[in-house]
């Protein structure tokens, strides 16, 4: 019996390959329908867009609207096609959002961890130094660096324009502590070394801080800016990083309708690669917990961390689709495999850092843990197709995901704690040694 479990267990293993190998490549897209006529652009970096599967980004006036997942034939105009697809798009921007009702955006600093990437790095600062913000800068935290690679990029191509500083000690949560200490603006953004920022990314995301005085937090969209692997179409097909198109405002004082688990559901609001904080309220709360994050033995949720310390303060945290960077997804499946671990890690991890660290939210979070546990188990269940659905749309879904991913991201979540707890001891071992 034993021995059929293994042979069959082999086999559903066999058939997720078989259809992981099968995915296509998707090619990505960008249409404005701007006025009479409308502007297809390729992804970023991309090249001209042909024939075939596309991952199409709707913009109205520039503003991100909608994606869709549609197929150009052979022989005919692709903006004609793309923008018969993309009719039925939101016809603006949602109420109270329109462009052009906000004050200035506030000045605003941007910082971008980065450890031994110095090809990705240079993509991303070309994309931050063509924001159309009025007033920002850009500071790069290399972090626990093995070469100089890093620091003579910066100075060689970048020169005054973006601000260096070296974070010895791993982790990206240490990391964007320093960023957080060097910052000069009124808000701090951070991104990742592995995305480009649309040209309005950076005063899409920091044009509410300057409408709402007891706002601690934004976040914006994140999209895929390749799908030439399957693993990339994979994670895009089941949402990806994307968080809809429907600006909301968490607020603690108003807690939303259907979140039961608010605010220890942080991954609804957000995630690390777009975010922003006015700075003072995220330097009250202490920054981020450096025992979480990716470089240490927790693996993830620093990110998640900064979100509820700064809900749990009083502070509103505002999510708008309008702030938009570009992700380049992991491109294995051994990437996928490491990815689904370190999410269900970094997940429990983080809750245990905010317990760790506020006692006094316990009690809420033991109310809401029967059910916590349960939408645990649902966002960890091997899924299949619903039927189609466009990549980055929750809920609807291309492909189905492996049983493989689902045991490694529930492995990960039983691991995240302890995780936690030992990269807490490292760092106190480190604290100790240095004071000798």
């Amino acid at each position: 019996m034993r021995r059929g479990g293994r042979v069959s267990r082999r086999a559903v293993v066999r058939e997720e390959i078989r259809r992981f190998l099968e995915i296509g490549a998707v090619q990505v897209a960008d249409l404005d329908l701007d006025g009479d006529e409308a502007v297809l652009r390729p992804g970023p970096g991309g090249p001209p867009v042909t024939h075939g599967e596309v991952f199409l980004l709707v913009r109205r006036s520039g503003r991100p609207v909608a994606t869709l997942l549609t197929r150009v034939p052979e022989g005919a105009d692709p903006r004609a096609v793309l923008t018969a697809a993309a009719s039925g798009a939101p016809r603006e921007a949602a109420a109270g959002d329109a462009a052009g009702d906000a004050a200035p955006p506030p000045y605003a600093s941007v910082v971008v961890a980065t450890r031994e990437r110095t090809g990705q790095l240079a993509r991303a600062l070309d994309s931050l130094l063509a924001q159309d913000h009025p007033r920002f800068e850009v500071v790069v935290v290399d972090n626990a660096p093995v070469t100089g690679g890093t620091r003579e990029l910066v100075e060689r191509k970048y020169g005054e324009r973006v601000r260096y500083a070296c974070e010895p000690v791993p982790g990206l949560a240490v990391a964007h502590n320093r960023g957080l200490a060097l910052a000069r603006g009124e808000v701090v953004a951070f991104t990742d070394d592995d995305v480009v920022a649309d040209p309005r990314w950076l005063g899409e995301l920091t044009a509410p801080f300057a409408a709402d005085p007891r706002l601690g937090c934004a976040t914006g969209l994140i999209l895929p800016a390749r799908l030439r692997t399957p693993a990339q179409v994979l994670l895009e097909s089941h949402g990806g990083f994307a968080k809809g198109f429907t600006p909301t405002t968490y607020d603690p004082g108003d807690p939303p309708q259907g979140e039961p688990l608010f605010p220890f559901t942080a991954g609804r609001f957000g995630s690390g690669a777009n975010m922003a904080f006015r700075t003072d309220v995220l330097r009250a709360v202490g920054g981020f917990d450096p025992a979480t994050g990716a470089g240490t033995a927790a693996r993830g949720g620093d990110d998640l961390y900064g979100f509820v310390r700064v809900l749990s303060q009083g502070h509103r945290l505002r999510y708008t689709p309008y702030a938009l960077v570009w992700h380049h997804h992991r491109e294995t499946w051994s990437d996928l495999e490491t990815q689904a671990y370190g999410y269900g890690a970094g997940l429990t991890a983080y809750l245990t850092a905010i317990l760790v660290n506020r006692p006094a939210l316990l009690p809420a979070f033991l109310a809401r843990l029967p059910r916590g546990l349960a939408r645990a188990r649902a966002l960890t269940e091997a899924r299949d197709t619903d039927g189609g659905g466009a990549p980055g749309a929750h809920d609807t879904r291309t492909h189905p995901w492996p049983r493989r991913l689902s045991r490694l991201q529930r492995r990960g979540m039983l691991y995240g704690p302890l995780g936690y707890l030992r990269a807490r001891r490292a760092r106190v071992s480190t604290a100790g040694r240095g004071t000798r």
